[in-house]
């Protein structure tokens, strides 16, 4: 809807001055014009699909308070369209008494189209229904228009936005509430199914406020805006539940994941606690070993295997047996790093109780490289080294082992032969 400018002439008319019969005609012809568009506009504004959904539409909140308004304001409306339409009307009529117009007729028709006071029938009297000049009418005219249409084309916009929305949404969470089942993810037994049952429960809330009051889900720009309609609907609550379903649904597909490759983890965490559990028996072997070959030396003990392990590890299987895929997952995640710590504590058992085994086998090939070393040098015959080497492979060689004294004995055996190789002689009382 135009708003209705000041008629042509004006600009040079003194107040009170008559219109001249082509001044007349210009403006008669605009009111015509504007005539059309204002009746155009609120014959689209009463075929809007936006009103026809108000009228119908069981509302609360900001959007009952507002339409109620509003439909007083579509009443006045139409009233002052009425009075608008028969003025104009009456405008036409004198336009028509004849083709020249008298003084007195111009001076009427002036009157009407610039000063007369035009009442509205069935008007409250109050500022927005007073009488009020043609410019005026038409200036009121157009201020109604456009705050009925602010709301009847926000309320509108939301339900053409949201409810399409939050449906699309419900089906994708209808699917991952069946995909969670198939998975034992359900309310009370995983907290994403618990998710699931808020989730639910949020976009039914949400649809039935957005239908019953969209006003309430819309956001004017900032700053205010002259178009109707102009801002946004309010989707905050909308994506909030977006996200929440968004993080259950990667959460459902780790779980399926799980599923998928449950047996294969299984038997890595079978292998990996059977080596952890040869290792264990290797190093009680070998401590036996140790402590019958090897004297004045500390052997650590050897536990046993893990009985919780294994016990977590029947639970793992009957979990994957009974498709408790949701409990199973996290328990999977714990035993992989629970039995790696095994093997490794395994390992580092026979590490500490072999220990002397592998220091009398050091200390033997270092008795045996010099020996080796005093023969290619053609000193093998050198008595203290001879004697001393004697000593240190008695020691050495016996069961079980002083390792300590053997370990003297070929640092002995070690100097003597330096002194050998370098040319020396110990003295008188020299020597071990």
């Amino acid at each position: 809807m135009g708003v209705l400018g000041p008629f042509p002439g004006s600009a040079e008319q003194q107040p009170g001055q008559a219109l001249d019969r082509e001044e007349a005609d210009r403006a008669l012809e605009r009111l015509n014009a504007e005539y059309e568009a204002i009746e155009s506009s609120l014959a689209a504004l009463q075929d809007h699909a936006g009103r026809r959904l108000l009228e119908g539409a069981d509302l609360t909140g900001v959007t009952k308070e507002r339409w109620a308004a509003t439909e007083r304001s579509l009443a006045a409306l139409w009233a002052d369209f009425d009075a608008y339409t028969g003025t104009l009307a009456t405008v036409r009529a004198l336009r028509a008494r004849r083709r020249w117009l008298s003084p007195d007729d111009l001076a009427e028709l002036t009157g009407l189209l610039r000063d007369a006071r035009i009442p509205v029938p069935g008007a409250t009297g109050d500022a927005d229904g007073a009488p009020c000049t043609l410019r005026e009418l038409v200036a009121r005219l157009n201020a109604r228009y456009a705050r009925a249409l602010d709301t009847i084309v926000a309320a509108d916009a939301v339900w053409s936005t949201l409810p399409a929305r939050i449906d699309l949404l419900a089906e994708e969470l209808r699917r991952t509430r069946s995909l969670a089942h198939s998975v034992g993810v359900r309310p009370g037994t995983h907290p994403s199914g618990d998710d699931l049952e808020d989730i639910t429960a949020e976009l039914t809330r949400l649809r039935a406020e957005v239908i019953s009051d969209p006003l309430a889900f819309w956001v004017a720009p900032a700053g205010g805006s002259a178009a109707p309609g102009g801002g946004r609907p309010d989707t905050t609550r909308y994506d909030r539940a977006a996200r929440a379903l968004e993080d259950v649904r990667r959460e459902i597909e780790a779980v399926l994941d799980v599923r998928q490759d449950a047996e294969a983890r299984l038997m890595r965490l079978r292998d990996v606690l059977s080596r952890a559990e040869r290792t264990l028996t290797e190093a009680r072997q070998a401590r036996g070993e140790v402590l019958a070959k090897i004297a004045s030396c500390e052997v650590p003990a050897v536990s046993g295997p893990s009985t919780a392990l294994h016990e977590q590890l029947a639970a793992a299987a009957d979990f994957r047996r009974r498709a408790q895929w949701h409990r199973l997952s996290p328990l999977l995640d714990r035993l992989e790093v629970s039995a790696e710590d095994e093997l490794l504590r395994a390992r580092e058992s026979l590490t500490a109780v072999t220990a002397p085994l592998a220091v009398r086998a050091e200390l033997r090939g270092r008795l045996d490289a010099y020996r080796a070393e005093l023969a290619r040098r053609g000193l093998a015959g050198d008595p203290l080294p001879g004697e001393r080497y004697d000593v240190a492979r008695r020691l050495l060689w016996s069961a079980p082992c002083d390792l300590r004294a053997a370990e003297a004995a070929v640092a002995r055996y070690q100097r003597a032969a330096a002194e050998a190789l370098a040319g020396e002689r110990p003295g008188p009382g020299g020597g071990a």
